[in-house]
């Protein structure tokens, strides 16, 4: 199949969107997004657009310049580092540090921005997620904190960029990606949005993965009056609310290892951007390590921080300096004991691209990601081992062309 005759259809028969909505940014906005049966947010059946080319991150996505520092395991880079936010609060209620919504608040108090485009969760559907304007402090603290199912934060940019308004947009590596495609074709893109701040993303969930948790929480979907899935502490916990004021609570490690990372979407697993290599700053879990896996244990809150772009660090740095943040540095050699399965997915994406050409699957292009220096680089035989595990899976869906 000729590139440039790639569609919206295409992409989703070959199971490639990732949901973020860049498709339907002038075809109807969030009206034109529905749940599809395996619980991710699709563009409508109806839409018709040769846009995908352009404007999809499921399809396509490149680096025209690394710059001369970009590191093949985890993208661009101007500094790495760990760090917090100076504000209690900010920390606490956050995921990991708290640092993306330090550089919200810093961003919007400063005057640099007049409001933060990001997502939180849906006051009419306490598992579901919106996305808007962040102008407060108390409106970045209502979005603090993870929101593991999908979201589509591009689908409603229009409302933002018709405020006419600067302000800095927060989302998934793959919203950042689409957002970077979108700027070619619509220069409202980099007059309005001079930061765009992202996090590492091990994939999205299906809302079946949440519907399923919280009946693991004993509560049923319409007894659920909030919910949480981290923060309030690091890692945190699952946290239910429930209509007549009683809560239930679950662990990281059990609703994120357990029940929602097994209800992944397909694109997710070949994703070559977990880590937000197309945004100004990405922020993860500074995760402390046992025996090569992070142990999860609660401690006060920390955040690996990657300025990717010098705006981006020139931003930190002025964030630093005006107490929002504490920020210490980070060699880059350390990144991997923090996010090994970051690290492992992305090595092992050629050999799970490789699958889908075999089977006759339109197969996502990427270029400069440096595959070739980490193909060389991996052991052969976990490259066999994923090769072989994505031919599997694809056979067994019967998904081949």
């Amino acid at each position: 199949m000729r590139s440039e005759t790639i569609s919206i259809a295409d992409v989703l028969a070959a199971n490639l969107c990732v949901g973020c909505g860049a498709c339907v940014l002038d075809a109807g906005g969030t009206a034109a997004m529905a749940m599809s049966d395996d619980g991710f947010l699709r563009p409508a059946s109806g839409l018709s657009t040769g846009r995908a080319e352009a404007v999809c991150p499921g399809v396509a996505l490149s680096h025209e310049s690394s710059g001369g520092c970009y590191d093949p395991l985890w993208g661009p880079i101007v500094r790495t580092a760990t760090g917090f936010a100076l504000d209690s609060e900010l920390r606490f209620t956050g995921s990991s540090g708290g640092v993306l919504s330090a550089i919200s608040l810093g961003l919007i108090e400063s005057g640099m921005v007049a409001f933060v485009w990001q997502t939180r969760a849906d006051l009419d559907d306490p598992i579901g997620n919106v996305t808007g304007a962040s102008r407060t402090r108390a409106e970045i603290l209502e979005a603090a904190g993870s929101r593991y199912g999908p979201s589509c934060p591009l689908a409603n940019l229009g409302d933002a960029l018709a405020t006419g308004e600067v302000f800095a947009f927060v989302g998934k590596p793959c919203d950042v990606a689409a957002l970077h495609k979108l700027a070619v074709i619509d220069p409202r893109i980099d007059r309005q949005i001079p930061y765009r701040l992202s996090f590492f993303c091990a994939g999205v969930p299906s809302r079946h993965g949440t519907e399923a948790l919280i009946r693991a929480l004993d509560t049923r979907i319409e007894d659920v009056k909030s919910f949480r899935y981290r923060g309030e502490g690091w890692p945190g916990v699952a946290r239910v609310m429930r209509h007549d004021g009683t809560t239930g609570t679950m662990d990281y490690n059990s609703s994120w290892g357990a029940i929602l990372n097994r209800r992944l979407q397909f694109r997710c697993k070949i994703c070559p951007d977990g880590t937000g290599e197309f945004a100004d700053i990405a922020c993860a879990d500074a995760w402390y390590g046992r025996d090569g896996y992070p142990d999860f244990e609660e401690r006060e809150g920390r955040s690996l921080i990657v300025t990717r772009t010098d705006a981006g660090d020139k931003l930190l740095k002025k964030l630093i300096e005006g107490g929002y943040l504490s920020v210490s540095p980070l060699p880059v050699a350390e990144i991997e004991a923090m996010q090994p399965y970051q690290a492992n997915r992305k090595r092992n994406v050629p050999a799970r691209r490789a699958a889908l050409l075999l089977c006759g699957r339109l197969v996502p292009r990427f270029a400069g990601f440096g595959f070739k220096t980490l193909a060389l680089r991996h052991s052969w035989i976990d490259q066999a081992r994923n090769f072989m595990g994505t031919l599997r899976r694809l056979l067994r869906e019967g998904r081949t062309r």
